[in-house]
C-alpha cells in the first residue's frame, strides 16, 4: 500500500532507512546539526575563567569556555599546528590558557596563539590568524547555543522563533525567568535509538495512556492522546486533586515570581528543532539536550531548574525530578524497542500515523526539506 492509497485518517510516516542509514545519518549531521543552533551547555557550569567543557556538535568536537573578563566563547576543539585534539576530557578548568599536548602550542581564552616552541622566531606568524577556530555563540534560557555554520540561520527566528509558534509570544517563556534558575539535577541517558525517534515520541501524547500512568495522573488530557503541542498557547491543565508536578502528585514549591496566573498548574512543551526539549511548569523548568552520536545511539542531558534559593535551601527535589526522570525512561525504553523495527522489511516503506499525530508529519517535511527531497 502507498502513501496515496492510505484513508484520510492515517498518513505516512518517513521509511525506515531514515532511521538506520548512516549516510542519512551523515547528512543530518552537515544540514542540521553542523548548520543549525545547537544547545551545548549551561553557562553555570561553566562558573570561572578557563572552566572548559567539550560537546559534540555533528562530526565535530567543540570547546565552550569562559575568557578572563567571565565571557562565554566557543572554538573547535583542534589545535592549529597539526591538528591534535585540544581537551581529550569533557569538562576541566585550566588556569589560563589552553595548550595543546602534543607540540605545546597554547592559546588565550579568547582563542589567540599566545605560545610556542620556538615561537619567537617565527615572526611573520600572525598570532590571530592562528588561532583557535571560533565558534557562533549566542546565550539564551541560560544555555549556550553554538553554531558551527559560516553564515549562522536567525537565532529569533529559528530558536527563539519556536518558542513563539508554540506559546504565541516570547513573554510566555521570559515568565519563567530560565536563564535565572539554579540546577537542581541533571540526568544522562544513553538511548540506543536514533534521534528522531526521540523527537517523535516528545511530539505526541497517543503513547500517553500506555506508557505513562504517573504523568497522566497528573495531567489527564494526556491519557486522551492530545498532544501537549497541539495548538498555539496550549498548556496541559493539573488534575484537580493534584497539588504539584511531582510524581505522586503532592505539593511542589512556590511558583516562579514572574509566571501569570493564566500559566500556574498548566504544563507546556516546546520543541526547539533539531535536538531540543523545553518543558515548562510552575516551580521549574525541565530542559533536554539531544547528542546524536550515530544512527541508532544518542546521549540525552535533562536538567531539572530550579528557583536559586530552592536549590540553595538544599530542598527535596526528588519528587519533582522522579515524574519526568520515569517519563523519560519510560519514553527511551519504548524508543530502544522500536528501533530494531526500523531495519525490518515490514517498515520498509514506514509505518502511519493517526489523527492525533498528523503534525510529526510537518516535522517529517521540514527534515526532508532540509536533506535534499523525499528521496534522501
Amino acid at each position: 500500500m502507498t502513501a496515496t492509497d492510505l484513508p484520510p485518517s492515517l498518513i505516512a510516516t518517513l521509511p525506515g532507512h531514515f532511521y538506520t542509514d548512516p549516510e542519512i545519518f551523515r547528512r543530518e549531521q552537515e544540514r542540521l546539526f553542523e548548520s543549525m543552533w545547537f544547545c551545548a551547555v549551561r553557562g553555570s557550569d561553566l562558573d570561572k575563567p578557563g572552566a572548559f567543557r567539550t560537546v559534540r556538535v555533528g562530526r565535530e568536537s567543540v570547546i565552550v569556555t569562559r575568557n578572563r573578563a567571565g565571557e562565554l566563547r566557543a572554538f573547535l576543539n583542534i589545535c592549529r599546528h597539526r591538528g591534535a585534539r585540544l581537551c581529550t576530557e569533557e569538562s576541566g578548568a585550566v588556569r589560563r590558557a589552553l595548550q595543546c599536548p602534543y607540540h605545546a602550542w597554547t592559546y588565550d581564552l579568547d582563542g589567540k596563539l599566545i605560545a610556542a616552541p620556538n615561537l619567537v622566531k617565527m615572526p611573520d606568524i600572525d598570532r590571530t590568524s592562528y588561532g583557535l577556530v571560533t565558534v557562533r555563540l549566542r546565550e539564551w534560557l541560560g544555555y549556550a547555543w553554538v553554531c558551527l555554520a559560516d553564515e549562522p540561520p536567525s537565532f529569533e527566528e529559528t530558536v527563539i522563533g519556536a518558542a513563539v509558534e508554540r506559546l504565541g509570544d516570547t513573554a510566555s517563556i521570559d515568565r519563567y525567568g530560565t536563564e535565572g534558575l539554579a540546577l537542581g539535577r541533571r540526568i544522562r541517558y544513553e538511548v540506543k535509538a536514533n534521534w528522531k525517534l526521540i523527537v517523535e515520541n516528545f511530539m505526541e501524547c497517543y503513547h500517553c495512556a500506555t506508557i505513562h500512568p504517573e504523568l497522566t495522573h497528573v495531567l489527564p488530557e494526556f491519557a486522551r492522546g492530545y498532544a501537549a503541542q497541539y495548538y498555539v498557547g496550549h498548556g496541559a491543565e493539573f488534575a484537580k486533586e493534584v497539588k504539584g508536578f511531582t510524581v505522586d502528585g503532592s505539593g511542589g514549591f512556590a511558583r516562579l515570581p514572574e509566571v501569570a496566573e493564566e500559566q500556574d498548574r498548566r504544563y507546556y512543551a516546546i520543541t526547539v528543532k533539531p535536538t531540543v526539549f523545553i518543558n515548562l511548569v510552575p516551580d521549574h523548568v525541565i530542559l533536554h539536550r539531544m547528542f546524536p552520536l550515530a544512527e541508532d545511539r544518542t546521549v540525552v542531558e535533562c536538567d531539572w531548574l530550579y528557583a536559586p534559593e530552592v536549590v540553595a535551601s538544599g530542598a527535596d527535589v526528588s519528587k519533582s525530578v522522579e515524574l519526568f526522570h520515569r517519563v523519560n525512561v519510560q519514553d527511551f525504553d519504548a524508543c530502544e524497542r522500536t528501533q530494531p523495527a526500523m531495519a525490518s522489511r515490514a517498515y520498509r516503506a514506514g509505518g502511519v500515523l493517526v489523527p492525533a499525530e498528523h503534525h510529526i508529519g510537518i516535522f517529517h517535511a521540514w527534515l526532508t526539506e532540509k536533506l535534499g527531497g523525499t528521496g534522501a
